[in-house]
C-alpha cells in the first residue's frame, strides 16, 4: 500500500527531472551558439545573399518567359547548404580520423562513377543526374581530401620532414587529382592541389620540398601546354589551352579571349559606384558569357563598381581571417591541419577565380565561393564553413 504523500514524493520528482533535462538541454544549446563564430557566419551568409542578387540580375532575360529560373533554384540550393553548415558544425570531425582509407576509397569510387554516368555540362563530364539537379561528387570530394590528408598526415608526423611521407600524401591527393583531371575539370583538379599545399605547410613539411614540387609542376605545365602539343601530343584539350593563354594576350582571338574582354568590359564599365540593376548592359544583355557563375564577380563589378567589387573583397579576407584564426587555435593537431586545408581551398578559389575575372589569371572554371550559382559547390562550401564552427566550437570547450 502507498505511504501518505508518496504520490506527492514521486510528481515532484518527475518534475524535478524534467525541469533538470530542460534546463540542461537549454545550457546545451546556449553552449552551442556561444560557441559559434558568428562573424564567419555573418560573413558566409552575406556573400550567400549577395550571389542570390547577383545571380537575379544576371539571369533576368536569360530563360523567355521565366526570369527567375536560376534564382529560384539558387534559393533552393540555399536549405541543404544550410543543412550541410549546421549538420557539420555539429559534428565531431574527429570522429572521421581513424577511416582515410574508406573515405579515399569512397572518393575515388564516386570519381569513377561520374566516368559510368556522368552528365556533360559546360564541356566536363563531371556531374551526376538526380532528377531535376546534378550533382558533382568532385566538389564534396574536397571536404573528404581535406580530412583524409590530415589524418594521414597526423599518423605519419614523426616522419613529416620525409621525402617518402610527402610522396606519399602527393600521390594520395594526385590520385583523384588525375580523374577528375580526365573529365576533364582542370580547375577542380588544381584546388585538390592547393588543398595539398595547404595541408603540407601546415603538417610541417620541409621548404625544400616545396620548392621541388614546384620544379616537377612548373616542368609538368610546361610540357602539357608547350612541348607536347608542338609534338602531336595534346595533354589538355584545345577549348582548355584557349582558356589558359586568353589571360597572355589580354582576351582577344578566341572564345576564351572574348569572354575575358567581355569580362574586363564590363567591371571598368562600373565605375566607381556601378551602373546599378537597370544599367547593367553588359549583364543584362547576355553579352557576358557565364556570367551567374564562372564570372559573377564581374557582375558585381559592373552593378556596384569599385565600391562594390572591394567590398566584395574585403568580406573574403575577412572570411579567411577567421578561417586563418580557426587554424591557429584548433584543439588538435588534427583539427588544425583540417582548417588549414579548408583555409589553402577558399583562398586558391577566391584569388583564382576573381584574378581570372580581371584578366590577370588563367580561366580555369573555378566558381566564387558562396556567390557563383551551382548547388553542389554552395553545399560544399557551407559544410566547409560548418566544419570550421565544429573545430571553433571545441576549441572554446576546451
Amino acid at each position: 500500500m502507498r505511504n501518505p504523500g508518496e504520490g506527492e514524493v514521486e510528481l515532484t520528482t518527475l518534475t524535478s527531472m524534467r525541469v533538470s533535462r530542460r534546463g540542461a538541454t537549454t545550457a546545451s544549446l546556449r553552449t552551442f551558439l556561444t560557441g559559434m563564430d558568428w562573424i564567419l557566419i555573418v560573413v558566409a551568409g552575406m556573400l550567400l545573399v549577395l550571389g542570390v542578387v547577383m545571380i537575379k540580375t544576371s539571369t533576368s532575360h536569360a530563360i523567355a518567359g521565366n526570369p527567375g529560373y536560376f534564382e529560384t533554384r539558387q534559393i533552393i540550393f540555399l536549405l541543404p547548404a544550410l543543412v550541410a553548415c549546421v549538420g557539420f558544425a555539429i559534428f565531431d570531425v574527429r570522429r572521421l580520423q581513424p577511416y582515410p582509407r574508406v573515405l579515399l576509397g569512397g572518393l575515388l569510387g564516386a570519381l569513377l562513377v561520374v566516368f559510368a554516368i556522368g552528365v556533360t555540362v559546360r564541356g566536363a563530364n563531371a556531374w551526376i543526374s538526380v532528377g531535376p539537379f546534378q550533382l558533382q561528387p568532385s566538389e564534396f570530394g574536397k571536404i573528404a581530401l581535406v580530412v583524409i590528408l590530415a589524418s594521414l598526415a597526423v599518423e605519419r608526423i614523426e616522419d613529416i620532414d620525409r621525402w617518402r611521407t610527402t610522396l606519399m600524401l602527393t600521390a594520395v591527393a594526385a590520385g583523384p587529382a588525375l580523374l577528375i583531371f580526365l573529365e576533364p575539370d582542370l580547375g577542380m583538379a588544381l584546388i585538390y592541389i592547393a588543398i595539398l599545399g595547404g595541408v603540407l605547410f601546415v603538417a610541417g613539411t620541409p621548404w625544400k620540398h616545396f620548392a621541388a614540387s614546384g620544379i616537377v609542376i612548373a616542368t609538368s605545365v610546361v610540357m602539357a601546354f608547350g612541348v607536347l602539343p608542338s609534338a602531336g601530343i595534346h595533354v589538355v584539350k584545345g577549348y582548355q589551352l584557349q582558356r589558359m593563354t586568353a589571360f597572355l594576350n589580354g582576351g582577344s582571338g578566341n572564345t576564351a579571349g572574348y569572354q575575358l574582354a567581355q569580362s574586363k568590359t564590363a567591371i571598368g564599365s562600373g565605375g566607381a559606384l556601378g551602373k546599378g540593376v537597370g544599367g547593367a548592359t553588359q549583364t543584362v544583355y547576355n553579352f557576358l558569357p557565364e556570367d551567374h557563375t564562372d564570372f559573377i564577380f564581374a557582375v558585381v563589378g559592373e552593378v556596384f563598381g569599385f565600391v562594390g567589387a572591394a567590398t566584395v573583397v574585403v568580406l573574403f579576407g575577412i572570411l579567411m581571417w577567421r578561417a586563418l584564426r580557426i587554424t591557429a587555435q584548433a584543439a588538435t593537431q588534427f583539427e588544425q591541419i583540417v582548417a588549414a586545408g579548408i583555409c589553402a581551398m577558399f583562398g586558391f578559389e577566391v584569388v583564382v577565380n576573381i584574378g581570372m575575372n580581371v584578366g590577370l589569371m588563367p580561366i580555369t572554371g573555378i566558381p566564387l565561393p558562396f556567390v557563383s550559382y551551382g548547388g553542389s559547390h554552395i553545399v560544399a562550401d557551407m559544410a566547409a564553413v560548418g566544419v570550421l564552427l565544429s573545430i571553433h566550437r571545441r576549441r572554446l570547450a576546451i
